[in-house]
């Protein structure tokens, strides 16, 4: 009876594990709509291409080396090389209540949701294979680097364990999110801001989207698959407590993306005297980073506030970033890295097992470590290939010079 137990639970556990992973690959689907709505019309093709490129290659990176760099070792639940052992076997043995190639596919969605917050923030300037080239190194060893100090468990270069010193991520605001958009700061460092973006007096000069609906249908995808982001890192969902998990985080990732919403449209509102749809979108996407960190111990009125105060945030952060003349065409160092840090911050106000100083030490961690080789990556691609189409290509347009094909080719043909 007890076995026949555990293979219930073990069946519906693993389950639930695939489904919330196949709500986080749909997430790809929500960054390519996004990102194509907000960029101008000539630049579809390849930042399409970007996203759906990028997901195909974290995919593979992750099977090839970033899963064994992120949980192996000697001491790891997964000691052998994925690429030539396969991820097989019984989950049991390893103390599990789902299945090893589960767990697998969960854990490469979360790579190539971080490695899609750098496609936008590059967007409309960057040649496209040596971002793919930066996207091998990103999700086959910087990420896991990182993932391995903190979900995996082992010491950053051997002096501390971030779990010790009372660092929480819960789903990843800083290990997924703040990660993503520290690679897309460094990038956009090096890469430098869209021609006439920026005006010789300081003048900052919009850039609209070509396609708002499909901006917003992205905003509405990346919702729907962040309940298989935050939901599906309970890790379990055949049990009563667990179950109760699973219903609370639901319910607070959905108050806190209303939350975020609410308050983006409000203080745009106040601000610009319009309802301003792009702050509003970003705003749901700032209260879902900011409630990733820990979604299971707050209150849904809790839960909405900080979603509140991720909405509030990121519309000063896009404002400010473009005082500093950091060109980010959709907002996602705002939401993934200046919200995801928030998010990391208001942990132990309803987590008791987590600190302050911890959640700080964590955060400068996996800043510095993904900023700083990131920054060495990128400064390295422009030496020996170059990152930047030339200004000719940037003129007419990246889909024609990189991907030699328009998306709207009638529209932008005049036809």
């Amino acid at each position: 009876m007890e076995n026949t137990i555990f293979e219930l639970q073990y069946a519906l556990d693993t389950f639930y594990f695939l489904i919330c992973g196949a709500l986080v690959m749909w997430m790809a689907a929500g960054f390519a709509m996004l990102e194509s709505g907000l960029v101008r019309s000539k630049n579809t093709t390849e930042i399409l291409t970007k996203n759906v490129a990028l997901y195909a290659i974290s995919c593979t990176m992750f099977f090839v080396c970033g899963y064994w760099v992120m949980y192996g070792g000697p001491d790891g639940l997964h000691g052998a090389v994925p690429f030539l052992s396969g991820i097989t076997g019984d989950g049991k043995d390893l103390g599990d209540t789902y299945a090893p190639s589960a767990d697998f596919f969960f854990q490469v969605v979360f790579v190539a949701t971080a490695m899609s917050i750098v496609s936008g923030a590059v967007a409309e300037r960057m040649k496209l294979w040596a971002f793919l080239a930066f996207t091998v190194v990103m999700t086959g060893f910087i990420y896991p680097m990182e993932g391995s100090w903190t979900w995996g468990g082992n010491a950053v270069f051997g002096m501390y364990t971030l779990g010790d010193l009372g660092f929480s991520d819960f789903a990843g605001s800083g290990i997924v999110h703040m990660a993503g958009a520290s690679a897309a700061l460094a990038g956009v460092l090096v890469l430098g801001a869209r021609k006439g973006k920026y005006g010789a007096n300081g003048s900052v000069n919009a850039i609209p989207g070509s396609n708002l609906p499909l901006a917003t249908l992205g905003m509405f995808i990346l919702w729907m698959g962040w309940f298989g982001f935050n939901g599906g890192s309970v890790l379990a969902t055949a049990s009563v407590e667990s179950a109760n998990s699973v219903a609370v985080v639901f319910m607070n990732t959905n108050a806190a993306a209303a939350g975020g919403l609410i308050s983006a449209l409000l203080v745009a509102r106040i601000m610009f005297g319009k309802a301003d749809l792009t702050m509003a979108l970003n705003g749901a996407l700032a209260g879902l980073v900011a409630i990733t960190a820990e979604p299971s111990t707050p209150s849904a009125l809790q839960a909405t506030l900080f979603g509140g105060l991720g909405g509030l945030l990121v519309v000063f952060s896009i404002l400010l970033l473009d005082k500093l003349k950091i060109d980010d065409p959709v907002g996602a160092i705002s939401v993934h890295g200046v919200v995801g840090l928030l998010g990391l911050l208001l942990v132990p106000f309803t987590n008791d097992s987590s600190s302050f100083s911890g959640q700080i030490i964590g955060a400068l961690t996996i800043f510095i470590w993904v900023f700083v080789t990131s920054l060495i990556v990128w400064f390295a691609l422009k030496t020996v290939i170059g990152i930047r189409v030339s200004e000719e290509e940037e003129f007419e347009g990246v889909d024609i010079a990189e991907c030699g094909m328009e998306a709207y080719p009638e529209f932008t043909n005049g036809k």
